[in-house]
């Protein structure tokens, strides 16, 4: 835990006590402060309340008393409106923060030429395999790497600052928009596409807000952009042009006089005197596609300016695991790959996933998502049969018609045995495929419960795949 002491002797509210609100309320008490936390849910004000945090519903409170507010990022800030704490708080000039800032305040105070690197990655995809992979890097290159903010662990629960500390956090645009003084050594923007319009109002504001976490930074700071989109590209040309941070492009499929690019899947750093080649991105079994190469090289980018010799980052990819859920390589049975992609909870998802292979054998379907799988028609000749599970069977049928065969197959253990024994006398290079473009709700807990099902499944497979070998 790091303990947060800016707030010692004062009050401070907690709204929100899912496991980072705990854990910042945990890491203020340590520090000296009286914590006040409500959470609109009984179970998680209970489990506060286990933990040791006084539970108080902040409608009833003296807002004049409290010197901030520490919110969960999916309570509204702006936009559709404030939520009516952010309003109190504001109106009794509280400060309105997150855990984030309050690691920040902690961890890189301005008087500290001392502390340890931190590495923050923002962007709206790729943003959990970039900071899962920087992490890795980082620990395989001699670094004590500790991984969170977004993913993992809550923030305030990473190991306390050492010499050989390296932070590596993955920030949404809720945290940047709840962390005001956010400076990282490197700040990593991958890229932007719309999302979150509801809570930032429009893509200026939201991209805007990614923005931000570049707006601190200064001389001996580094800044990594990804700029094959628009509101990406026009942030580096900006940042360029402030001139007060070391800048890195990063392209996939565009030469870069200066900068980080890919062409057909190698890695390139022109970022001296001549474009070197740094590693053919293909290789890297787990992972694969070309979204998996953004995220690879947008790393190589950010671990570069820390590190001695960048020679060596190329070769740590190797040993990178990949993240469990997002085309995860599982196992494979003979010549069949089994690959979990069961985070694919929408059409979208799901398009990177087919897009990396061409022998598919795909299972879909789940609780569907408006809009459904049309947008995916550019895939369907990738898919030598689907197998559909859950509500959205009939309507994905209906969708696949005479276009893609398909089998009905109702549950994940029927689809996957259905592809393992059509994929087994397949040609080529078959791959069964769980990227189900649907969430998971009318038949598991989430999609971490559907893909642990689907590992359960292969194992079986597997293990009865060997009985028959020793038969």
């Amino acid at each position: 835990m790091i303990a947060v002491p800016f707030f010692k002797g004062k009050t401070v509210a907690v709204f929100g006590l899912a496991r980072s609100g705990i854990s910042a309320a945990l890491s203020l008490i340590a520090g000296g402060a009286e914590v006040l936390g409500w959470d609109d849910k009984a179970d998680a004000r209970e489990a506060a309340a286990r933990a040791g945090v006084t539970v108080r519903d902040l409608a009833g409170v003296d807002w004049h008393g409290i010197a901030a507010l520490v919110l969960s990022p999916g309570v509204p800030l702006t936009h559709p409106k404030p939520h009516p704490f952010v309003v109190k708080a504001q109106e009794a000039r509280a400060e309105v923060i997150g855990d984030v800032e309050l690691f920040f305040r902690v961890v890189r105070p301005e008087q500290s030429a001392t502390h340890p690197k931190i590495v923050c990655i923002t962007g709206t995809n790729g943003k959990s395999t970039t900071t899962a992979l920087i992490g890795h890097l980082l620990t395989e290159l001699g670094f004590e790497a500790e991984v969170g903010g977004n993913i993992g662990k809550p923030i305030l629960e990473l190991a306390p600052p050492s010499p050989r500390r390296a932070y590596v956090i993955e920030m949404s645009s809720y945290q940047i928009d709840l962390t005001p003084s956010v400076r990282p050594d490197v700040a990593v923007l991958i890229n932007i596409t719309p999302d979150h319009i509801d809570r930032h109002g429009t893509m200026q504001n939201y991209a805007a807000v990614k923005a931000n976490i570049f707006h601190h930074q200064s001389r001996g700071d580094h800044a990594v952009i990804g700029v094959d989109d628009m509101y990406s590209s026009e942030i580096f040309t900006k940042l360029s042009a402030r001139n007060t941070v070391a800048v890195t492009p990063v392209s996939i499929g565009k030469v870069l006089g200066r900068g980080i690019f890919v062409l057909d899947g190698k890695l390139y750093d022109s970022t001296g005197a001549a474009s070197r080649e740094v590693r053919d991105l293909k290789s890297l079994e787990r992972m694969p596609g070309a979204h998996n190469w953004q995220n690879a090289a947008i790393a190589y980018a950010a671990v570069r300016p820390l590190v001695v010799d960048p020679a060596e980052i190329a070769p740590a990819m190797t040993s990178f695991p990949g993240l469990a859920h997002r085309i995860e390589l599982v196992g494979q049975v003979g010549r069949v790959r089994f690959v979990n992609d069961s985070k694919a909870t929408n059409a979208d998802a799901a398009a990177r996933a087919l897009a990396c292979y061409d022998d598919i054998y795909w299972i879909a379907g789940g609780k569907a998502k408006s809009g459904g799988i049309e947008s995916l028609a550019p895939y369907f000749g990738r898919i030598k049969r689907a197998y559909l599970i859950g509500d959205a069977m009939d309507a994905f049928a209906a969708t696949l018609g005479s276009h893609v065969p398909f089998v009905k197959a109702g549950t994940l253990e029927a689809a996957m045995r259905a592809a393992a024994r059509d994929a087994a006398g397949a040609a080529g290079e078959p791959v069964v495929l769980l990227s189900p473009a649907c969430a998971s709700f009318d038949q598991f807990r989430d999609f971490e419960h559907r893909g642990l099902e689907f590992k359960r499944v292969f194992k079986s497979i597997a293990g009865e795949e060997r009985l028959k070998e020793h038969a």
